[in-house]
């Protein structure tokens, strides 16, 4: 099977997503850790006992909340949620970089160790539960977390399905100062501190992109932190990484979900990328969701940082689709 598309329309056209209606039966949560140093996180099992497929929830960059809280937003929570009402489990935890950030070593930490020690260890941890069906584990990462989902796969390949939610495959230098030139173009603040803040991100993007940089020859390692003072480790690490030929290399099947008005990673820039590396692969769905941000909440308008202030939820047709996608493995 080829890759298919899917264009679907957002629940409405309103400024942000309209609170969902609460479940007739209420799913469980449970406090787990995970991994080590343990990590704070919960398990959400559905309402009804049973023996459910589970999805791992894997956050983006920066030091992320299990919920994965933006602003007023909760997309973790609500994924988590929704996901139960449609008769599956979930487990999500705080990044290493909030929870443990002084385990971390910056001058050799990488993304491969920020995203896939973690995931595993969630990962056998279902494995371990009789509620649940270990045969039907599957990752779901959002942004960078989605980047670096095809990499959980390959490690641990009893997963039984990848799920990318706006998962970026350009370099993280051209995101940036791709990023901050559309920000440059909003009015007020935004657009203001954009502008006097994009040359500084043109400089660190030379920085993490210059190809003179290399694994094996430190001398060329700038002597100063470089963007989040991370060392060229970590940017090494990430430009050596390929999500879309791993993507395709991987036998699970994948779901790919991009929201139209995401700012922050693109139908043009990014999803092009997954659709053409993946063409005729078997396995792998695409879904658009014309009217949804970065964290698939619907909206209006252009997309601005702002909107993260208003509290919204995450599209239900998102929701619905990643379940109807489980359901049906």
């Amino acid at each position: 099977m080829a890759v298919a598309f899917v264009a679907v329309a957002a629940l409405c056209s309103c400024s942000r997503a309209a609170v969902p209606s609460p479940p007739s039966e209420a799913p469980r949560s449970l406090p787990v850790s995970v991994g080590n140093p343990p990590l704070t996180g919960t398990l959400t099992l559905p309402a009804r006992p049973g023996r459910y497929p589970a999805v791992v929830l894997v956050s983006g960059s920066g030091p992320n909340d299990q919920d994965e809280t933006v602003g007023a937003d909760k997309p973790f929570l609500d994924i988590a949620d929704g996901l139960a009402v449609h008769g599956i489990a979930s487990i999500r935890y705080d990044k290493r970089t909030k929870d443990h950030p002084g385990s971390i070593d910056l001058a050799t930490f990488t993304p491969t160790e920020e995203y896939v020690p973690d995931a595993v260890a969630a990962i056998h941890l279902l494995q371990h539960r009789s509620d649940i069906d270990p045969s039907r584990i599957f990752v779901l990462g959002h942004s960078q977390g989605g980047t670096f989902a095809p990499a959980i796969a390959r490690t641990d390949p009893a997963v039984a399905g990848v799920i990318l939610l706006a998962a970026s495959t350009e370099s993280l230098g051209s995101a940036l100062v791709r990023q901050l030139t559309y920000l440059a173009t909003l009015p007020g603040a935004t657009g203001q501190q954009a502008r006097a803040t994009l040359p500084e991100a043109e400089q660190a993007a030379q920085q993490i992109d210059n190809p003179r940089l290399s694994i094996t020859d430190r001398s060329t390692w700038p002597t100063s932190p470089l963007l989040g003072g991370a060392s060229a480790a970590y940017f090494l690490d990430l430009r050596n990484y390929d999500p879309v030929a791993t993507a395709r290399a991987i036998p699970q099947p994948l779901l790919i979900l991009q929201g139209g008005r995401d700012y922050q990673v693109t139908v043009a820039d990014d999803l092009s990328v997954w659709e053409h590396g993946l063409a005729g692969r078997p396995g792998v769905t695409v879904h658009v969701y014309p009217d949804d941000d970065h964290l698939f909440i619907a909206g209006s308008g252009p997309s601005s940082p702002a909107d993260y202030q208003t509290p919204g939820h995450v599209d239900p047709h998102v929701i619905a689709d990643i379940a109807r996608w489980i359901n049906s493995r």
